[in-house]
């Protein structure tokens, strides 16, 4: 088969039918199967699933007899796929026509590409207005060049939309899933799926998918939740040491953990936390004193810390009238 599309489910339903039509009914030249795990949810997200397995015969539900959590949840749709390909999309988000025609022919013409990476719009549950484009409207997209390789996302963080990539399949892939990681799963896996496969990392920029920003998606909880960013912060900086036993430069990775303490003080200046502010970005020096001191990540990194005693200035400095 040439593609597997694998999509995980817990309490969603409000968003799983209108996820999984959109997948369910591209046009694509191949045959391809969507396999969904349900994770026990316990509102109507099973039942969904089970009457549109009744409409589509190329859709696999599977439900967990307990709540088992998403990254053994992932490990079991990895071990269920029978595609050459592998696409990941969350319950909640949309992919757009053709997706998965765009993204496979992409792979079958750039064979040195172990995955890729299309352009998602993140758009308002309520309004269904667009707040940004995920990779063109990141904060480091200055940076980004569309074929890249694993020491990018060490160096410049989350640009990769999570319901938006395809990989190829290799033996072992279930083991790229790092289950010490407790609420970023995307990052880490990316890291590992080009260590263990090792090849490029590739951006389609047509627009073929949406992330859908409600209450309880990932972003909508983290803004509730200062532990929350903290604990992102944490599987942040252990994607990257996760690269050290596969031969990454050890300055990339102290490079790469100082962006994330500096990004992470960005998230909580605006949140107007002082102290986790100030916290984070005396680390992000820290982390790169011994190996690459005096490095900062741009001069947007450089005045930050070097204002760090009056917040109020950054804030007007980096973000302007946007603050």
């Amino acid at each position: 088969m040439k593609l597997s599309v694998l999509v995980p489910v817990f309490n969603l339903e409000q968003f799983v039918e209108a996820c999984l039509v959109s997948l369910l009914e591209q046009q694509t030249s191949f045959a391809y199967e969507v396999i969904v795990v349900d994770d026990a949810s316990v509102d109507n997200s099973w039942q969904i699933i089970c009457a549109l397995a009744q409409r589509y015969s190329h859709l696999f539900p599977i439900q967990n007899p307990y709540n088992q959590g998403l990254a053994k949840t992932q490990k079991t749709l990895l071990s269920l796929a029978r595609g050459e390909y592998i696409v990941y999309v969350d319950g909640d988000d949309l992919a757009l026509p053709s997706k998965l025609q765009v993204m496979a022919d992409y792979l079958d013409t750039n064979p040195g590409c172990t995955l890729c990476y299309h352009e998602a719009e993140m758009f308002d549950d309520e309004t269904g207005a667009r707040i940004k484009l995920f990779t063109r409207d990141y904060y480091n997209a200055r940076y980004l060049e569309p074929v890249m390789t694993r020491e990018a996302l060490i160096r410049f963080g989350v640009f990769v939309n999570a319901s938006s990539i395809m990989f190829r399949r290799y033996e072992g892939m279930e083991n790229a899933i790092d289950e010490g990681c407790k609420i970023i799963l995307d990052y880490p896996w990316h890291i590992l799926n080009l260590s263990l496969n090792p090849g490029t990392l590739d951006f389609i920029p047509e627009l073929l998918g949406r992330y859908r920003f409600h209450s309880q998606s990932f972003g909508g909880q983290t803004r509730k939740s200062a532990e929350r960013r903290e604990q992102s912060l944490r599987d942040l900086l252990r994607a990257c040491d996760n690269a050290a036993a596969f031969g990454e430069d050890p300055v990339i990775i102290a490079q790469g953990r100082a962006h994330h303490y500096y990004s992470a003080s960005l998230y909580f200046l605006r949140q107007d936390d002082v102290m986790r502010f100030t916290q984070c970005i005396e680390q992000s020096v820290a982390e790169v004193a011994e190996l690459a001191p005096g490095w900062f990540f741009d001069e947007r990194h450089q005045r930050a810390w070097a204002q760090r005693a009056h917040p109020a200035q950054v804030m007007q400095q980096l973000f302007g009238d946007a603050a």
